[in-house]
């Protein structure tokens, strides 16, 4: 068995005394493991960094054997994100967000396409908290978690809307909150697209699409917690604005 693709790294562990066991996400294989033999050597060490694009061949005896890679770097984003703290936060919520979510070998090729488009807007710390939380919705939406944003629950109004319903990820207005409006999540304009996206309101959509992520996506997945890196995320564009 053998298949060749670009893909970016979401993580790398020691294997054995020489080798690493390296997790990717690539366009036509998904997230894929597999073992890379040197893979702690002084040479193909420094490559195997989160987020950075690798050239792969996977080979195995069988398919569903973890394999073995071969790996030749195309672009690393370790020195952009190891410069900025926020970058750095990012990158490595990004990369273990996928490595959380995505079934292992199931191809998702609209988010693999979002993915390394905002894996190469790091460092640009002035769009990329938009980006990310652009990122995050498409991730809910492409494992099925999508939010309805268009029209209110209650009234049918596309109008005032201002509140997420925590149970049906459906748009909620003003005036059909009513006394649930201390139940309901915020919607700030730009988790719609609208307006010029300030830090406040990014802070308030991370928290609508944090519910949905912990609540919803995780929960179906056995109830295991959301990984950190997320959160420390957060925390950190929070701390910058």
């Amino acid at each position: 068995m053998e298949w060749r693709d670009q893909g970016i790294l979401l993580s790398s562990r020691r294997h054995g005394e020489t080798s690493a066991i390296i997790e990717v996400f690539t366009p036509s294989q998904g997230r894929h493991a597999g073992v890379v033999r040197g893979g702690t050597s002084r040479k193909i060490a420094p490559i195997l960094q989160p987020g950075a694009q690798l050239d792969l061949t996977w080979r195995a005896r069988l398919e569903d054997h973890i394999g073995a890679f071969t790996v030749e770097p195309v672009r690393s984003r370790a020195a952009v994100a190891m410069g900025d703290r926020l970058a750095l936060a990012g990158l490595n919520a990004v990369t273990a967000l996928v490595s959380f979510c995505l079934p292992e070998r199931e191809v998702h090729l609209p988010l693999y396409q979002r993915t390394e488009a905002l894996l190469d807007l790091l460092g640009q710390g002035e769009v990329w908290p938009l980006a990310y939380l652009r990122w995050e919705v498409s991730l809910l939406e492409e494992l099925g978690y999508g939010l309805d944003l268009s029209t209110c629950a209650v009234t049918g109004a596309t109008e005032g809307l201002a509140y997420v319903s925590p149970k049906s990820g459906r748009a909620v207005s003003q005036a059909g909150a009513g006394e649930w409006a201390d139940r309901l999540l915020p919607l700030p304009d730009v988790l719609r697209g609208l307006g010029e996206a300030p830090d406040a309101e990014i802070a308030e959509a991370f928290r609508t699409s944090g519910y949905f992520l912990s609540e919803h996506l995780a929960a179906d997945l056995g109830g295991k917690p959301l990984p950190q890196a997320r959160a420390r995320f957060v925390e950190a564009f929070n701390r910058s604005r």
